[in-house]
This record gives C-alpha cells, sequence and structure tokens, in this order.
C-alpha cells in the first residue's frame, strides 16, 4: 500500500484543554517518508516517542525547549484515516481540543481528502509479544495480520465498565471511534485543576462521570462511548511509533502513560532485534572495515563501529561504549560518562559517510572539518555498556565538499543528544 498525504490544507481553531489558550492549527501536505511533524514557532517537532515529555491528561511532545501539548486526538485522526505525511502548523502550544472526541479533525480531512504518494507505506509488524503491566491496569501487543484493538474501560470506583474489540481501518474508525469523548470522573477535576490542568475544560468538550451521573451538554454519542474514547487515544499514542502497526492491542484500564510505555517497548524490541543479529545473519551496510576504507580518523577517534542502514539522505549507525574508552581516564574518574563532544564528533563522522556513500565514493575522503555548529542539546548521560545509536539526516549539498546535516544520537529509544552541523571535505 502506498504512503499518503492530504490533498489540500486544512486550518482548524480553538481553546486547548489544559492550557486554556487561543491556538490555531494548519495541516499542510508533506513529501514522502516525511512522517507527521508538529512546527511550533521555528522547531520542528516530529510525532516519535523521543521527544515525549508530560503524560498527565494527554500527551506532550518536547523539543528544543518548545513544547506541544495535548496532540493525542488530532493524531489518532491522522493515523486511524491512514494519513503519513502532514506538517502540523501550530500558533499556540497545544491542539485545540474542539469537542473533546476526533470528529472535527475527521470531518475536516475526509472534506480536503487524500493523495497517495509514490513510496510504499511500511509497517511495524509485531512479531512477538509484548506487554506493559502495572497493578490492575495493562496493555499488551500480539502478533496479527492487521491492525485491531480490544479494550476494557473502568475506574477503581467502578462506576462505569465497558469493553469492545474493534479492526481499527479507515472507516471502522471513522464510523465507530472518531465521535467518543474524551471523560473524567467528578472528583478527579480538583486534582487537575490543583496541577494545572483543564484551563480550557467545559462540559462542550467532556463529559464528567458523578456517582450515576453523566454530566454534559449533549447526550452520549455510543452507549460504550468512554471506552470507545480509551481506543481513539491508544490509537493517538501509537501513532509515536512513527509508522502504521499490524499487531492486535489488548488493554485494560489503560492511560496515555502506559500507552507510551508500550510503544517504546514495541519500538525498543525492533531496534534490539536489528542490532543484535548473529555476525553471519547482520544486514549491516557498512561494517568496521568499509568504515576504515571510507574514513580518514582511527583510534582512538573513530567514532562509528557499524551502518546499519542508509537511504539517499538518512544513515543510522552504531558506537558500543565499553569502559576501554580512553576518555574515561579523565571524564570522570569513579563516574565514566562519555563526553558530549564525542557524541557530536560521532554523528560528525556518521553523516561523513553518508555524504561519501551519496557521491558515490568507495575510498577514504580526505580530511573532515567542521565548520559550524548549532543547536545541541544533551538529554541523558551515555555510559560504559550503551549502545549509541546514531542518526543522520543530509540536508544539503553543496559543491560536493560541504555539508548540512542533522543528527541524534540515541540509547535504546531516549535522545541522549541532537546537534546541527556543517563539514567539509577537504581537496574536493
Amino acid at each position: 500500500m502506498q504512503q499518503r498525504t492530504l490533498r489540500g490544507v486544512v486550518k482548524m481553531s480553538g481553546k486547548g484543554l489544559h492550557t486554556g489558550e487561543d491556538v490555531s492549527v494548519v495541516l499542510r501536505p508533506a513529501p514522502e517518508n516525511h512522517g507527521i511533524v508538529f512546527q511550533v514557532k521555528d522547531v520542528h517537532i516530529p510525532a516519535s516517542i523521543a521527544y515525549i515529555d508530560d503524560l498527565v491528561r494527554g500527551t506532550t511532545l518536547s523539543k528544543d525547549g518548545v513544547k506541544i501539548h495535548t496532540i493525542e486526538h488530532l493524531l489518532s485522526a491522522l493515523f486511524g484515516l491512514g494519513i503519513d505525511n502532514v506538517l502540523v502548523e501550530v500558533e499556540g502550544s497545544e491542539i485545540p481540543i474542539l469537542d473533546g472526541s476526533a470528529k472535527p479533525w475527521v470531518e475536516a480531512l475526509l472534506k480536503c481528502g487524500f493523495e497517495n504518494q509514490s513510496a510504499e507505506r511500511v509497517y511495524w509488524e509485531i512479531t512477538e509479544p509484548v506487554s506493559i503491566e502495572e497493578a490492575d491496569r495493562s496493555i499488551m501487543v500480539f502478533p496479527s495480520d492487521d491492525f485491531r484493538i480490544t479494550c476494557t474501560s473502568t475506574d477503581d470506583r467502578k462506576t462505569h465498565t465497558q469493553h469492545l474489540s474493534l479492526a481499527i481501518d479507515p472507516e471502522t474508525y471513522a464510523q465507530e471511534i472518531a465521535n467518543a469523548r474524551t471523560f473524567t470522573t467528578y472528583e478527579d477535576i480538583e486534582p487537575l485543576i490543583k496541577m494545572g490542568k483543564i484551563k480550557g475544560g467545559t462540559l462542550d468538550c467532556a463529559i464528567v462521570i458523578k456517582g450515576d451521573k453523566l454530566l454534559s451538554n449533549e447526550p452520549l454519542r455510543y452507549a460504550d462511548e468512554f471506552v470507545r474514547h480509551k481506543i481513539l487515544d491508544i490509537v493517538g499514542d501509537l501513532a509515536l511509533l512513527g509508522k502504521p502497526i499490524k499487531g492486535h492491542v489488548v488493554a485494560i484500564k489503560t492511560g496515555h502513560a502506559l500507552n507510551a510505555e508500550l510503544v517504546q517497548k514495541v519500538f525498543q524490541q525492533e531496534v534490539q532485534e536489528d542490532l543484535e543479529l548473529p555476525a553471519e545473519e547482520n544486514q549491516a551496510l557498512l561494517d568496521i572495515h568499509e568504515i576504515l576504507k571510507r574514513l580518514p580518523h582511527r583510534y582512538p577517534f573513530v567514532m562509528v563501529d557499524r551502518v546499519l542502514s542508509s537511504t539517499e539522505d538518512t544513515l543510522v549507525a552504531v558506537k558500543n561504549i565499553t569502559i576501554n574508552e580512553p576518555c574515561f581516564t579523565g571524564h570522570f574518574p569513579e563516574n565514566p560518562v562519555f563526553p558530549g563532544v564525542l557524541q557530536i564528533e560521532a554523528m560528525a563522522q556518521a553523516a561523513g559517510l553518508l555524504m561519501s556513500l551519496k557521491l558515490g565514493q568507495s575510498g577514504a575522503m580526505n580530511n573532515v572539518y567542521f565548520m559550524s555548529v548549532d543547536k545541541v542539546k544533551f538529554r541523558s548521560v551515555v555510559q560504559p555498556g550503551d549502545q549509541l545509536r546514531i542518526e543522520v539526516k543530509l540536508l544539503k549539498i553543496k559543491n560536493n565538499r560541504i555539508g548540512y546535516a542533522e543528527g541524534q544520537c540515541f540509547v535504546k529509544e531516549k535522545v541522549a543528544s541532537s546537534a546541527e552541523f556543517m563539514f567539509m571535505i577537504a581537496g574536493r
């Protein structure tokens, strides 16, 4: 099946549920393999588990100090309708809550229409069961040929208990899931207010359960609207995998935090499967021998051990961190921490390898020099025993010798560092 994007532009405005601020959103078509990306001010935040920030009664992403709140309903609509590539421009810091469901988004998206693209859609295919359990709450996913969710919704007071199982496709999503509104219990309202949440909450955008009564400005849209909204949220949070999933999700009393844990574990499992293949089966694009043919660096400054994959403008590589790294002698005694500057160097070397592949070189490059480094962020500590996954994207090449790139270093699913940089290959 082909990837698809929007045929035109979708505009929406309203109030944020938690911030209470007025927000406007513009959805624009995006090229193949772009994914769903939020643009807030001048910062581009991919809809990815790597940028998760807050998960209290909503899903928040953060990058370079900029946050975007309550993204789950919009992501659910896009994911549920099978839309792969969209740029979401946001004026404000939160996606508007609208009527508390994904219905307004689905209606606007269907009215806009979709456009198929040339690239094939790539799926997360679950090959082994993955589960997260926390007391009486759980969420798990099993191998399946399609995308299915089985969910049980209830609360500690047992004021409602609902169960539903559906195979999720665009038609089913639009008819059976998108209209379900968010809800809360009356007892939870005061704690949320004290946390600075639900400043924009009203009975126009939520259902409040108060004992045996339901408080809302309109009747229930489904007899089992609560469990349907839980499924809506699951679909939105699973969109943080970055591509559609083939698997059967089974959830009991789940929420955004538990959903995100499942996404992290699924992501980690696939990465580990890619990295832990036996040597004879490893599909590495470049092994260390080929890397040394292409890079001028030598011990102790080779910061790439293996290149796993590459496209025309992206590359994924790994660097294994061991206690034998020379930098640990002084950084720091009794508390070895892999230096951030070496993580930046690893990104630069990976970008140099990508540039050599793009330019069709098979032998050694001349010396590669940094020209500038910008937007550097160090987010977590890297220590001996970690495996650094280096992802770089080549933004531009000038005169076949100057490269502009951005990169990130991950340990498992967590971002350790990120930067944008410009470098030059001397002698070209």
